[in-house]
């Protein structure tokens, strides 16, 4: 996309200059002829170097703020305020500056007499195309108010998910890396010092316990290796990451994610969830099936469910519906199968995949709150399981040399 400068005339004569954002120069003529303009002059601006230049840890932009702008942006134009009008207020009223200042050059897009949805195209990297669009659609149908009060809905419904699985996820991962910390220790610095004790009272070493010698064993053979087990953990990480970066690896990965034990359940239910919710919100929209499914391929998180909805938009494209490539695929559950097909069916699609959504969405939960409770206390066994045979094989001696004190 790039941005093109214009002057035109109109019917009566007068003089009109703007901005517009398209992919060619024709493009921009062609919008210009429907709105009754006769161009005298276009050329192509360079691109913004100062926007390019305001350097961001990643987007610099949360879905927070992205939500925000959306809410309150259905709210002012659904109170029949000018769009530009609304942009202006929104993007110098925004707590986030950066975001501000995306926001105050989509109104400079739009009043140049661009269309909204191509001035969001514009940052890609804040407004993805599932959001443009939607818009896109909104603004063609003539709800825009209505489809970007369905885009805040969804866009909250999708975070709250996220933040419930990451938020199940952290706990155990903080508790684990301080696990591997004390264990480090332990294995590091208080087993061989207890070691050189026993050492100076049983040279021989044959007074020891079976226990504590295996831990006193596994402590050497931990120190000795130690630059060598850092080498290989840095090197499996960093093998890990290039290999998922590849396409191959990274259908590889998804796979083994979709098979794996307890995770894999969760992480078909989260995309089913998050495919079926985007799916409902462009239908009801009314974005083309065919674009709907092309476009919520990229939002489920996991290529080969990726894979299996593209390879049923090709098969839609022939003039099949969508219930029988689903359930070829073989990745969709058989009961949201055949709820799609139903759908088709009765005509109600849309309303379909929106109660798919919510009993999904519902059973994330579910399946989060259950797997915390299996996964804390099992890790709490295991680590105090853990961290208690060390302690006990260190103490095993001093209680026999107590006994022997005693006797």
């Amino acid at each position: 996309m790039a941005e093109f400068s214009w002057e035109a005339t109109g019917k009566n004569g007068e003089v009109k200059r703007g901005t517009m954002v398209a992919e060619d120069e024709g493009i921009v003529r062609t919008k210009l002829r429907g709105q009754q303009l006769q161009v005298v002059k276009m050329q192509k601006k360079p691109a913004n170097i100062a926007l390019k230049m305001d350097f961001q840890f990643g987007t610099g932009v949360t879905g927070v703020d992205v939500v925000t702008f959306t809410r309150l942006l259905a709210t002012m134009i659904d109170a029949g305020m000018p769009i530009v009008q609304c942009l202006d207020i929104l993007g110098s009223q925004t707590e986030n500056k950066h975001f501000g200042k995306i926001v105050k050059d989509i109104r400079t897009t739009v009043e140049g007499g661009s269309t909204f949805s191509a001035a969001l195209r514009r940052h890609p990297k804040v407004f993805d195309n599932l959001y443009t669009n939607l818009v896109q659609a909104g603004e063609e149908g003539g709800k825009l108010n209505e489809v970007l009060t369905r885009l805040a809905e969804h866009r909250e419904k999708a975070m709250k998910t996220a933040r419930k699985v990451k938020g199940a996820m952290v706990y155990p991962s903080i508790v684990l890396v301080i696990f591997l910390g004390v264990l480090a220790v332990l294995l590091g610095w208080v087993v061989p010092s207890f070691e050189s004790t026993f050492k100076e009272m049983d040279p021989k070493g044959d007074g020891l316990p079976w226990l504590t010698q295996q831990v006193a064993n596994v402590s050497r053979a931990f120190v000795s290796n130690f630059g060598w087990i850092v080498l290989f953990i840095v090197v499996s990480i960093v093998s890990f990451v290039l290999f998922y970066r590849t396409p191959a690896g990274k259908k590889k990965c998804h796979a083994w994610f979709l098979k794996a034990p307890v995770f894999g359940d969760l992480i078909r239910k989260v995309a089913v969830a998050r495919f079926t919710r985007t799916m409902s919100t462009m239908l009801t929209a009314g974005v083309p099936i065919l674009d709907s499914l092309e476009i919520v391929s990229r939002t489920v998180g996991n290529v080969i469910i990726e894979e299996a909805i593209l390879h049923t938009r090709a098969k839609v494209s022939e003039g099949r519906n969508i219930a029988e490539p689903l359930t070829e695929s073989g990745v969709f559950p058989p009961m949201v199968v055949q709820m799609i097909g139903v759908g088709e069916q009765t005509g109600t699609l849309d309303v379909m995949l929106k109660k798919i959504a919510d009993f999904y969405e519902e059973e994330v939960d579910t399946a989060v709150d259950a797997m915390t409770s299996l996964i804390e206390p099992a890790m709490m066994v295991g680590i105090g399981g853990t961290v208690g045979v060390v302690l006990i094989a260190m103490y095993l001696p001093i209680f026999g040399m107590a006994g022997k004190f005693k006797a």
